[in-house]
């Protein structure tokens, strides 16, 4: 699958867990953990991957990285708030607000991908570069951290390599918490 379809993909993931959220009343609290649990993961994913691949051929072919560099901090912002947002009880007053503003600034950013940087890329770069891509992301998503890291480096070469010394540390973390809810 070529890179921007993977992407809008995940994007459409993403949108349906915001959408069955927003429709919880205040005291499902099994239900929206479960979702919360989906969220984090899902997007953790998903910055990842843009950070690692896709970013960077950005950078590379477009000739203004505005976008990019924009995008890259609207992933931290993200990423501090999902980090917020796992440590709050779903029961907290303020839980609801965290994860409105999450999603609120996580369409803003899908509407910018998908109305500046993905046609932008496509006039830059041909089907098999993003073919290639594409598979590069999804190899990259068997890896990749499953919980926001804000203070680890979004830029290469850095987080490549914090990346994986997360990643293992989350799979493990994953594998403990699933095992303590049988």
């Amino acid at each position: 699958m070529d890179a921007i379809k993977l992407l809008e993909q995940d994007h459409r993931t993403v949108e349906k867990y915001f959408k069955d959220f927003e429709k919880l009343t205040p005291q499902a609290h099994k239900t929206m953990a479960d979702l919360r649990e989906k969220i984090v993961r899902e997007l953790s994913i998903h910055a990842a991957i843009e950070e690692q691949v896709f970013y960077p051929a950005c950078r590379e072919a477009l000739p203004d990285d505005s976008l990019v560099l924009e995008a890259l901090e609207e992933h931290h912002a993200a990423k501090v708030m999902l980090a917020e947002i796992e440590r709050t009880p779903v029961d907290h007053e303020r839980f609801r607000a965290k994860m409105t503003v999450l999603i609120e600034n996580v369409r803003h950013h899908v509407e910018e991908e998908e109305q500046d940087l993905f046609p932008a890329l496509r006039k830059e770069l041909d089907a098999d570069v993003l073919r290639e891509m594409g598979e590069a992301m999804e190899k990259a998503k068997e890896t990749a951290p499953t919980r926001p890291h804000p203070h680890a480096p979004d830029e290469s070469p850095l987080n490549l390599i914090t990346d994986t010394v997360a990643a293992t540390l989350d799979r493990v973390r994953d594998a403990v918490q699933g095992l303590a809810r049988r």
